[in-house]
């Protein structure tokens, strides 16, 4: 019986925290793999909880929320040369190499191996992930899949020492993979158009099960440009409510799950179809979890059915795709949400429940063309509206509509390099945004909205 080793690399970064990070779509292939009789076993380089961390390390736990959020271990390594001249301290963030070498060598020896991969500019901790495998089980292929897979392709194959490089969908691709590589026949494939025939993912072989991600959709309706959603998933899939609210059940009463976070691209979409009947369905069942929605959900479709809805069935973390106050910006990127939708979702929320801090709106920083004033002006109006502005800086993403704008516009080479995609470079900022600026407009974005507009001063 063939094995397959699945393994979630380090991440390499200025910064990283764990806002529910699970890798969903390696677990959704490993409880496919199962359910046709294939072994599998997982390494987590992200592990906050791992023994023999605990055991060398006691003192540097990192802290984490009861929810499923918190620190990950860490320990500063040099930068690469690409990022030289960033004067920031740079970190591996996860479990030591040692560990790692350690629990490879203690695993029984597998047939294959499976990398997943996410932002485009943590390629560091897979090439050393795909590095240590080699070298501890020689001979065995490597795949690597997942997001810098798919949005930098040419780059992986070139430089990441994988054997095999499957980007999009792996579902599309491995059955073909598979039969070219060992000759087998999956002899269960799930309907790539119906989620719901999928075996749910195998979070089981977790050793400690803080949070659970659930999918309850693929794709995106938005054109959203600076969104790499239609490049990962091309067509719109959604899944039945029933099934869903089947699924969190089947993890709260059968695993003693309570958390859970939505990491959908378009959650709230079409919501009487889907997050309504879902949500009714929770109450209706007395499931007792908390919910989180770190992604941006749209302002546009909320409703105060919806909204109520949300809140009693415990939603608990709110984040809004907002992106800019700018009217002419929203209409350039998508047009995604409007200032008025923005306050409508806001007022929905406010009378459901939900106090001004418990409502995150996400405000891109850094678009190529993007001055600190708009940035200013988009901050005032989220607390204007009654809830929290938070900044995110922009990313440019290889295949996207906007990324032709933001190569003319960085000075940085975004097309060969994936380390110079990082956000925290701001590498499409204006002359007008300098860092410093941008802290300025963090602490900002932190301060009590009228004490702000007193510090804070900016030029017309």
């Amino acid at each position: 019986m063939k094995r397959i080793l699945f393994i979630q690399p380090w991440i390499y970064d200025f910064a990283a925290y764990d806002f529910w990070i699970k890798p969903l779509g390696l677990m959704y292939i490993a409880g496919w793999m199962r359910a046709n009789g294939i072994n599998i076993d997982f390494i987590d380089c992200l592990d906050p909880f791992h023994p023999d961390m605990a055991k060398a390390h006691p003192a540097r736990a990192p802290k984490r929320s009861p929810s499923g959020k918190g620190k990950f271990f860490k320990e500063p390594v040099a930068r690469p040369e690409a990022l030289r001249d960033i004067p920031r301290r740079y970190n591996r963030y996860g479990i030591a190499p040692a560990v790692l070498e350690a629990q490879l060598k203690r695993t029984e020896k597998p047939d294959l191996v499976f990398v997943t991969s996410m932002m485009t500019y943590w390629y560091p901790g897979v090439f050393e992930t795909i590095g240590i495998v080699r070298k501890i089980i020689p001979g065995t292929p490597i795949v690597l899949g997942g997001v810098y897979a798919t949005l930098c392709t040419e780059h992986a194959m070139r430089f990441s020492g994988a054997d095999y490089v499957i980007p999009g969908e792996a579902e599309a691709g491995l059955p073909g993979f598979l039969k070219g590589v060992f000759d087998m026949d999956l002899r269960f494939k799930p309907c790539l158009n119906n989620l719901d025939s999928y075996p749910y993912p195998a979070f089981d072989i977790f050793p400690v099960l803080d949070q659970v991600p659930i999918l309850t959709s693929r794709g995106c309706p938005y054109r959203c440009t600076y969104c790499a959603s239609r490049i990962l998933h091309p067509t719109r899939r959604t899944r039945d409510p029933m099934k869903v609210v089947d699924e969190i059940e089947y993890w709260h009463r059968g695993f003693g799950v309570r958390h859970f976070s939505f990491y959908d691209d378009a959650l709230l979409a079409e919501p009487q179809n889907t997050a309504v009947p879902m949500f009714k369905e929770i109450l209706r069942r007395g499931l007792t979890c908390n919910f989180h929605c770190p992604n941006g959900l749209h302002a546009r479709t909320m409703t105060g059915e919806l909204a109520r809805l949300m809140f009693r069935a415990g939603v608990r973390t709110i984040r809004l795709g907002f992106e800019t106050s700018d009217i002419a910006r929203q209409i350039a990127t998508g047009e995604k949400a409007s200032c008025g939708d923005l306050r409508k979702a806001v007022i929905f929320l406010r009378r459901a429940g939900y106090a001004a801090d418990d409502i995150g709106v996400y405000l891109l920083c850094g678009l190529p063309g993007q001055s600190r004033r708009e940035i200013f002006e988009s901050i005032q109006f989220v607390k204007s509206c009654g809830a929290k502005p938070v900044l995110a800086e922009f990313s440019p993403i290889p295949g996207t509509p906007i990324w032709e704008q933001a190569v003319q516009g960085s000075p940085y080479d975004i097309t060969s390099e994936p380390l110079f995609h990082n956000n925290t470079l701001l590498p499409c900022r204006s002359s007008d945004l300098t860092y410093e600026m941008f802290r300025e407009l963090k602490r900002h974005a932190k301060d009590d909205l009228l004490q702000s507009l007193k510090q804070f001063k900016i030029e017309k």
